[in-house]
């Protein structure tokens, strides 16, 4: 026993391994920063480490802090992307192309990280099969196809591009 500290010498017990632990995809973007700084890609180094806070941020905001599922770590880099894409219009709207074109490089680096997004005749298809499980015509039905098409294009479609063809499908 040590002394001045009343504890046993040595390491401490085991810890829990699901304490720590990240998921996959924080996993792939650490291991791409640690890369990125190897490289001395600041680009690249910027828009991980933001990421990467991002995701932080999320794990801690609540109560308690938790761990995220591959769906949120997902969702979470969806979002950031989306961030950027917005930033990148506005500043071309107030005249700033240099820092739009600075976004737009940022968010090529975190499109990278997501699912291949799903093209148009994928898309109408997904949404005409919906369209005919549900039953639904007019506008009063787009929230009954959405239920049915959103948990099978999640993170492959932005939600206006999926609210668009749901609309035209139905005729609204």
């Amino acid at each position: 026993m040590c002394r001045r500290r009343g504890r046993p010498y040595g390491p401490p017990g085991p810890v829990p391994t699901t304490v720590g632990r990240m998921g996959a995809l924080k996993d792939r973007l650490q291991a791409d920063l640690t890369a990125a700084m190897k490289a001395q890609d600041e680009l690249r180094r910027a828009s991980l480490r933001m990421v990467l806070t991002a995701l932080g941020n999320e794990e801690v905001a609540g109560k308690a802090a938790r761990r995220l599922s591959d769906e949120e770590e997902l969702a979470v880099v969806t979002r950031e992307a989306k961030k950027r894409r917005e930033a990148a219009e506005a500043f071309r709207a107030g005249g700033a192309t240099d820092r739009a074109e600075r976004e737009l490089a940022e968010e090529q680096v975190l499109v990278a990280y997501l699912p291949a997004q799903l093209g148009d005749d994928e898309l109408q298809q997904l949404v005409a099969d919906a369209v005919a499980e549900s039953g639904a015509s007019g506008p009063r039905g787009m929230g009954d196809v959405m239920k049915i098409v959103r948990p099978q294009v999640a993170g492959r479609v932005d939600g206006g591009r999926l609210a668009a063809a749901v609309k035209a499908a139905l005729g609204a």
